[in-house]
């Protein structure tokens, strides 16, 4: 190559300079080429020495003075133990490019400047090409194996395709290989790419507490930010009657779905920045930087006649074929049908000049319900005896004179066990706005049940308790709905042992199925599911271990219950 002399494909230099990143855009706007740094006019290999620090700089560099920006390959190579960089530089699809206002195209062996009416007849060739559908200096040999199985493999599992055995022939029908060279899209579907998606989970505004930058072929990537969006939101249980656990996230991941790859298809590749998703308490955004197509707008995309317009059209073909959306313009209708079964979210649009975002969020209007990390109401009836009989288990001295709301009883159940609480966080566990946790701690302290020691975050709940035990009849005799739906007798002058005893058979019995049904499952989820203390759900568990029923195997995440027999 070197031997051959600089033509229209070829550039040598001794070192980096303004003049490299001319060369970068005139191949950019012509058709691709090669610049060696390390070798002279005279064909002589010269070499260089350059730190890795130093290359990332000449990257950043060409990146901010190229606009739209550019993203050459840098490799060192050694040849006679000389060190070489190579740059490859692969033709921009959308012309032309420039660097600091000025546009080159390469002639021969000589870097060009553009006339005005050269920049215009430029670009307007350009338009009639998507970004995704040109070819790049990528061998089939070097996509990413696993990126290629699970492409194969969705393709025959969605029936949207009948494959011919052979991937590269599909790639060619497809249109991921035109004549015989990679398109872009096949490179940032299954290659090493210079695009990324960084996710984060925020406590505050300005608060980071977990963050992931994901640089995978596209196809695995959408795996890898999916794991991590789940880590990061709420999951609680729903249970049927016969006690099988069912999950619900806190958003539909169908629709989360949806949002992530309407982000990676629609995404302007000529712009450098990444797609980006925050995930806070109680909201999700996808940014990703392209603004809507074609004059379509907000208000479109909220009918159900919209039209829909594909920046990217390869990306979208291998998306579609994989069944992981559809090309009908059909995105927005299913989300708002998903969003349905969520009454307590909303979604938001928003279009910047260069940058496109949906939220979607807890519905602050919405008084009486917010999303439920852990759903209690919806065995409710069935678990109400197992709450008011563990609760006065572990606590039966709570001191409550006046009438106690199911709502209050779950706020001391859940303050006794994490007195740090705030309001905010109890809306989000119990399922009530924060206004309303407010107001039932106020009437709480009121009845002078609870009192609030210190202040902001380091100040915490304190439940006011007393030694005699009269106030389990008080209880009862003040939450007559409980006392009905879980068949206690207001005469039970001996309710702690005989009803008591009653509930735990009830709760232990509950614990038992739910460690047969999914030997895995933790304390946390057991106590979780039922609504029911910690410290009560490993009473049970030391009960079923001393009757020979479970056995711990091994410890932690690792570990898992044997059930060793069933007693008679």
């Amino acid at each position: 190559m070197i031997q051959q002399g600089e033509d229209e494909s070829l550039e040598l230099k001794t070192s980096f300079s303004k003049e490299v990143i001319e060369t970068i855009v005139a191949f950019s706007n012509t058709r691709g080429g090669r610049i060696v740094l390390g070798c002279n006019d005279a064909r002589e290999i010269v070499g260089i020495s350059v730190s890795d620090e130093s290359v990332q700089h000449w990257i950043n560099e060409v990146k901010q003075s190229t606009q739209p920006a550019v993203f050459p390959s840098f490799d060192k190579i050694k040849i006679d133990d000389k060190t070489v960089i190579v740059i490859q530089v692969d033709e921009f699809p959308l012309k032309p490019i420039s660097f600091k206002n000025r546009y080159f195209c390469r002639r021969e062996n000589s870097n060009h400047p553009l006339s005005v009416d050269e920049i215009s007849e430029m670009r307007h060739i350009s338009l009639n090409y998507s970004f995704d559908a040109f070819a790049v200096d990528t061998e089939f040999d070097e996509l990413d194996k696993a990126a290629l199985n699970l492409f194969e493999k969705r393709l025959n599992e969605s029936g949207r395709y009948i494959s011919s055995g052979d991937l590269k022939t599909d790639f060619e029908k497809i249109g991921l290989i035109h004549k015989k060279q990679l398109t872009r899209a096949a490179q940032l579907l299954f290659g090493t790419h210079h695009t990324a998606v960084h996710i984060g989970r925020f406590k505050s505004r300005d608060t980071i507490i977990d963050d992931m930058v994901v640089r995978s072929p596209l196809l695995l990537a959408t795996e890898e930010i999916m794991n991590f969006i789940k880590r990061n939101i709420m999951l609680s249980y729903h249970f049927t009657g016969e006690l099988k656990r069912e999950e619900r996230w806190q958003y539909p991941l169908q629709a989360l779905r949806e949002l992530l790859l309407n982000a990676i298809v629609h995404k302007d590749y000529t712009n450098p920045t990444d797609v980006i998703i925050k995930i806070f308490d109680d909201s999700i955004e996808f940014s990703n930087p392209g603004h809507l197509l074609k004059g379509l707008t907000i208000k479109d995309l909220l009918t159900d006649n919209y039209l829909p317009y594909h920046r990217n059209k390869l990306l979208a073909e291998a998306f579609y074929l994989t069944g992981d959306i559809e090309k009908y313009g059909t995105g927005f209708i299913r989300l708002r049908n998903w969003l349905k079964e969520y009454p307590t979210l909303d979604y938001q649009l928003a279009d910047f000049d260069s940058m496109w975002r949906i939220t979607l969020s807890v519905n602050e209007t919405n008084e009486d319900v917010v999303d439920v990390p852990e759903n209690i109401r919806e065995m409710e009836e069935n678990r109400v005896t197992d709450r008011v009989t563990d609760r006065v288990t572990d606590r039966v001295t709570d001191r409550v004179t006046d009438r106690v709301t199911d709502n209050q009883l779950k706020i001391l159940d859940i303050i006794g066990e994490k007195p740090h609480l705030s309001s905010k966080e109890l809306s989000l566990i119990i399922g009530i706005s924060a206004v309303k946790i407010r107001t039932n701690l106020s009437k709480l302290k009121a009845k002078g049940v609870i009192e609030r020691i210190g202040t902001g975050k380091n100040g915490y709940w304190k439940i006011f308790e007393e030694k005699d035990t009269k106030n389990l009849e008080d209880i009862v005799k003040d939450v007559p709905e409980i006392v009905e739906k879980s068949g206690m007798k207001s005469g039970m002058k001996s309710g702690m042992k005989s009803g008591t005893k009653s509930g735990m058979k009830k709760t232990i019995d509950k614990v038992f199925l739910l460690i047969q049904n999914d030997n895995t499952i933790s304390i946390s989820e057991i106590s979780i599911s039922l609504s029911v203390s910690r410290s009560a759900i490993q009473k049970h568990i030391s009960k079923l271990k001393a009757k020979g029923l479970i056995e711990r195997i091994g410890a932690g995440k690792n570990g898992y219950w044997n059930i060793i027999t069933k007693k008679e």
